[in-house]
């Protein structure tokens, strides 16, 4: 990376907003490799499991619309001191007060939407310090956030079998406090700003069938990786009686997987075109969850096709955001909003819907199915615009990036 990158932009907001976003997206997806320990000592069934998990994640999506928004009329900065302080104060009372009941698990797993809508602040504030020609690496680096997943699914089952799981919320304390100080020193917002956005811009956005279908698409990239993430845990455990720290391991190496190939995977559409990479990892993906589904007596092979469905996913998510800048070039934050919710409403549907059909089959298999029956769908949607995207938007004459 050449020396006129750090010189275009502000490195401690970079690095600033990276910070918060890695630790907000672990404590965003702590209940994930905690849920062993936690229906087991609150008696919780496969759905309820399936949907304590899942809660954050729709909260997330829900919420980055209002961190967004906060972001837009205060300033990033403050939406992201208002966001932590939230997420922090939540998971005190969680430590102190304790989980004692189903009923606090969802109320927890709320709040810390409010960690999962950090992504509607970390990248504009870093992306409005830099220009055009440095956006990608800008928002590259702070979107590497996201691996902040397998902080949690790597150090948080071992934590509460040393501790307790509810202390686990209060060890999370240490490194969320040292952010925000960190992020009120260092963070500053860029000096020019781009105007707030309507309401109305949202309701436009939403009347170009497009948008649809790149909402479709990241539901099934993004909400893949994160419901998969979060459900995981669970299913290793339930499959293959593993224990919950070997479950959160297993699980870390799917999440890892997934999260590096997030830049790799849109460094590889430059190479040959967004819709070309996103053909091949719907394939990917799709093929490799069905073949998950015949219940595979080797945890080592399931370990094995969910790692390779966790890559095709994560440069999915990579090749996803190739194309939409090519498509909403003056429209880009409406829908890196939009486009950020669809995929948490994914999410949430998938690892909601995972543990429900545990619940009521006594297996995964029609769960990971039906997933890989969207990837199917998403791939031949993508194949059914591909010649009017190439020959309009994505045209040579439009646009110098490959589409």
């Amino acid at each position: 990376m050449n020396t006129s990158f750090w010189k275009s932009g502000h490195a401690p907001t970079l690095f600033a907003a990276f910070l918060y976003f890695d630790l907000s997206f672990m404590v965003w997806y702590v209940l994930g490799p905690l849920a062993v320990q936690i229906a087991t000592d609150l008696d919780l069934t496969a759905q309820q499991r399936g949907l304590m998990v899942a809660t954050p994640i729709l909260a997330g999506a829900v919420l980055r619309l209002l961190m967004g928004f906060l972001a837009d009329r205060l300033s990033p900065k403050s939406a992201g001191l208002i966001g932590q302080i939230i997420v922090i104060v939540a998971l005190f009372c969680a430590w102190q007060i304790g989980i004692s009941s189903y009923e606090h698990a969802l109320l927890l797993g709320l709040f810390l939407g409010f960690a999962g809508a950090a992504f509607a602040v970390a990248l504009p504030l870093a992306s409005q310090w830099y220009p055009p020609q440095h956006q990608g690496k800008a928002m590259g680096i702070a979107g590497a956030g996201n691996s902040g997943t397998v902080l949690a699914a790597l150090f948080a089952p071992g934590l509460a079998a040393l501790f307790g799981w509810q202390n686990v919320f209060g060890w999370a304390l240490i490194p969320l406090l040292a952010t925000l100080l960190i992020f009120a020193l260092l963070a500053k917002n860029a000096p020019e700003r781009p105007k707030p956005k309507a309401l109305a811009d949202y309701l436009k956005a939403l009347g170009d069938r497009d948008s649809w279908w790149f909402m479709f698409f990241y539901s099934v990239t993004f909400g893949g990786f994160i419901g998969l993430a979060s459900a995981l845990p669970g299913y290793f455990n339930d499959q293959y009686g593993l224990s919950p720290v070997t479950a959160g391991y297993y699980t870390a190496a799917c999440v890892c997987a997934g999260s590096l190939m997030r830049p790799l995977g849109g460094a590889l559409a430059d190479r040959i075109g967004g819709i070309r990479s996103l053909l091949m990892m719907y394939t990917l993906a799709s093929l490799s969850i069905a073949a998950v589904g015949f219940n595979l007596e080797s945890s080592a092979a399931a370990l094995t096709l969910f790692v390779t469905a966790m890559l095709g996913l994560g440069a999915g998510n990579g090749a996803v955001f190739q194309l939409v800048p090519q498509r909403f070039r003056k429209e880009i934050g409406v829908m890196t909003g939009l486009i950020g919710m669809a995929g948490g409403i994914g999410g949430f549907l998938l690892a909601a819907g995972l543990g429900t059909i545990k619940q009521q089959t006594g297996d995964y298999q029609l769960g990971l199915w039906l997933f890989a029956s969207l990837g199917v769908l998403a791939w031949f949607g993508l194949y059914g615009v591909k010649l009017r995207w190439r020959t309009t938007w994505g045209s040579a004459a439009v646009t110098a990036a490959r589409v």
